[in-house]
């Protein structure tokens, strides 16, 4: 408690509670130039057993935020002890106390402590489970918004589709692509014949290695590989520039002046996308029969002819479109993923990694996902 100075001097901060503990008036200049003092004196206030206190601030003369501050921490102090608390100001600090009443959070608590052992793991099982499928939602509605503006693209005679970006992206995504995808590809193409020919000979099958590589990689693994590659490759590029894009407040200045971030960020890249991995899938699988029938020759000295009459019979064009027909759709998603997710980043380094990562993480899973999919459907159909 202080003592309020004589007439006299020039105005000083002062607090006073009164003998029952249920006024606690404030008065003189609140501001900077006293919140030292005031700080210090203000923690040793001992409240009274009054259940409801009044916090008069009516005779304060200047108020500034310094001064603004202590009074809602005092506040907040004495709820903290279970006082009800009512503070009365003259009406020109009424904003003062306003702005700051929303950008400070109530006065901390001690926090509950944390679930421990198995409670634990539930509690992030339950909270990771909630966030998934708030980040599918929102990324439902994102492809609602992508697929309407994608038609409109084609429909509307006023949409300018990009075709210099879209060239672009299709140079960027599928020729640039080529030499990690073919290299990948034709490895595989040897592993796979690697593998099946040394557990076929022992029924002296080996010409059925031929069968085996037809079949897999151009129904299954020619495009499920590419996929992965492109997700690993062009989905986390997309993510990374349209997440700079962000940081460097690029997109904000593109929306300040009217233009439409999908129509010029979005489309390109996935209809670029769209147009570049079924030829990237149809080129994997040709490097994927290729590398398959160089072990062929050199690991079961079956030449090239008696290769392909025996590719010939074991499948036919609709094995291949079985796998083509896919691409489109994971080159959709991967797309749609890369871009979702960039336009999430906040305006921070740390955000542009994690948020790639996270694109990728995603698009593999999806793609994943679809092709047990279209595997289940395709099996149901006789496909």
């Amino acid at each position: 408690m202080t003592v309020i100075e004589n007439a006299s001097a020039p105005p000083s901060a002062w607090f006073k509670l009164d003998r029952d503990g249920a006024v606690l008036s404030v008065g003189g200049a609140w501001t900077i130039r006293e919140s030292a003092r005031l700080d210090q004196e203000l923690r040793g206030l001992s409240p009274g057993r009054a259940k409801a206190i009044i916090l008069d601030g009516g005779k304060i003369e200047k108020l500034d935020s310094a001064g603004a501050w202590l009074l809602l921490r005092t506040k907040r102090m004495l709820e903290a002890a279970g006082k009800t608390v009512t503070l009365t100001l003259p009406d020109r600090y009424a904003p003062l106390m306003g702005n700051l009443g929303k950008e400070r959070k109530p006065f901390a608590r001690a926090r509950p402590p944390r679930p421990q052992n198995f409670r634990r793991r539930l509690y992030r099982i339950g909270k990771a489970t909630v966030q998934n499928g708030q980040q599918g939602w929102r990324m439902l509605g994102y492809l609602g918004r992508v697929t309407v503006e994608t038609l409109e693209a084609f429909t509307s005679p006023k949409t300018n589709l990009r075709f210099a970006a879209l060239i672009h992206q299709v140079e960027e995504t599928g020729i640039n692509a080529l030499p990690i995808v073919g290299l990948l590809a034709f490895l595989i193409g040897i592993v796979l014949a690697y593998q099946g020919a040394d557990q076929l000979k022992r029924f002296g099958a080996q010409i059925f290695t031929i069968n085996l590589l037809g079949v897999g990689i151009l129904r299954e693994i020619g495009g499920l590989i590419t996929a992965i590659i492109v997700a690993g490759r062009s989905g986390s590029a997309f993510t990374a520039q349209i997440g700079t894009m962000r940081v460097n407040e690029e997109i904000d200045a593109m929306q300040t002046i009217g233009l439409n971030t999908v129509d010029i960020l979005v489309l390109p890249r996935i209809i670029g996308l769209v147009i570049a991995l079924p030829l990237l899938t149809f080129f994997s699988d040709v490097m994927g029969l290729v590398g398959g029938a160089t072990m062929c020759y050199f690991q079961l000295h079956i030449t090239i002819p008696a290769f392909m009459r025996q590719l010939n019979e074991a499948v036919s064009v609709n094995t291949m479109m079985v796998g083509l027909i896919k691409a489109p759709v994971y080159a959709f998603v991967i797309a749609l993923v890369g871009c979702y997710e960039g336009f999430q980043v906040e305006r921070n380094a740390a955000s542009v990694g994690l948020l790639t990562t996270r694109s990728v993480v995603e698009s593999v899973f999806l793609v994943i996902v679809l092709d047990a999919a279209f595997s289940i459907m395709f099996s149901v159909l006789g496909v």
